[in-house]
């Protein structure tokens, strides 16, 4: 049994923003050092049969870890961090060393970046590019598609049980019906559920107009009355016991939702998806550079993939793997054809922030949530 499926049983994957990084302990992974472990012996100069990896904790099933060992003969030392932030840290003190790849989060891949902290990819190396999703490039931390290859999305969607809703829900304005009223869930994160606001009026989930957050901020008091649920643990719970007939949840809340009630439906909302997105980087002086490239186009492999996203449980970034994820739950971790509009959050500025956490609190405030 897979780490997915075996989780998913349990109920205990955890959420973030939109794809809310972690997990249980990785095959190959050495813990201590507040969840931040180096590289066997970073400072000493390592072999070409060497690839340091780091990332969260139970992101690859051990097949494929020990299957690009048995090919390449490349060993890999799998390397932890608990936090985006920590991952920086430790690769601003290396000076871009050290580690040979790194997966994080978008937001900080562009901090990344603007550093000098990542090194552009040598397409050549990568026979698999083309299998890349299009729909995952070109965002805002990487616009060009230089430095970065996607590792699973977190996509914000709807979920809804057909049984307990009279109305079809085909978007987010949907969730503002009068049929509705006191049967709708939503996460506790500000800026995701303030975004919806705005997409419902056209706008983008990062304008820095303060004027239209606070247009935002009057529709969602409009929502409020429809609204019973705000919090962020086992949203999923929630629906499938009936105590909400609809939800805006996180990605392992949806995933752990359908798999044990596929007659609830997910909606991608017409007014355009919201993602998050996990990268792939090589650190700009990378010890080696190019098992790091090897690396990155064994995980591009579409069988390779397809066993790695089922076992994380987050969308496929990779267009040639979806039709080999299993069909018990590849309808809920590959996107249908058609999807567009995707908007990532982004950091705004100060004022910008200000407005959206008013707002949120005049929103928490009418739906009587603390």
């Amino acid at each position: 049994m897979n780490k997915f499926i075996a989780l998913s049983l349990a109920l205990v994957l955890s959420a973030g923003l939109l794809t809310g990084c972690g997990g249980s302990t990785a095959p190959g992974s050495s813990g201590g050092d507040g969840g931040v472990t180096p590289p066997s012996s970073p400072a000493s100069p390592a072999g070409s049969d060497t690839l340091n990896l780091y990332t969260w904790q139970g992101m690859f099933p051990q097949e494929v870890l020990d299957g690009f060992t048995a090919e390449t003969g490349i060993k890999l030392n799998y390397a932890n961090f608990d936090t985006d932030e920590n991952m920086l840290a430790r690769l601003e003190a290396a000076k871009g060393g050290d580690y040979d790849v790194v997966i994080a989060d978008d937001y900080i891949i562009q901090v990344v970046i603007e550093r000098g902290l990542a090194q552009k990819l040598d397409k050549a190396k990568l026979t698999g590019w083309g299998n890349i999703n299009p729909v995952f490039q070109g965002q805002f931390y990487d616009p060009a598609d230089e430095y970065t290859v996607p590792y699973g999305s977190g996509v914000q969607t709807i979920v809804y049980n057909p049984a307990a809703v009279e109305k079809e829900i085909t978007g987010y304005a949907d969730l503002w019906d009068e049929s509705l009223r006191d049967n709708v869930a939503v996460i506790g994160n500000y800026r995701v559920i303030n975004g919806m606001a705005l997409k419902v009026m056209g706008e983008s989930y990062n304008t820095e107009d303060t004027a239209v957050i606070q247009a935002a901020g009057q529709k969602l008091l409009e929502l409020a009355p429809n609204i019973r649920l705000i919090k962020n643990d086992n949203l999923q719970d929630d629906l499938l016991s009936g105590e909400v007939g609809a939800a805006v949840m996180y990605t392992s809340q949806v995933t752990l939702a359908m798999l044990q009630n596929p007659e609830l439906k997910v909606v991608y909302p017409t007014e355009g998806v919201g993602f998050g997105i996990m990268g792939t980087f090589i650190p700009s002086n990378a010890p080696h550079p190019d098992a790091a490239h090897a690396f990155i186009d064994y995980l591009l492999r579409p069988e390779v993939a397809a066993k790695c996203f089922e076992y994380m449980g987050y969308y496929c970034t990779n267009k040639a793997a979806d039709g080999l994820i299993n069909e018990a739950y590849r309808a809920f971790l590959t996107l249908p054809e058609g999807i567009t509009g995707g908007e990532m959050v982004q950091t705004v500025s100060a004022a910008a922030e200000e407005a959206h956490n008013r707002v949120w609190t005049e929103f928490k405030s009418a739906c009587g949530a603390a």
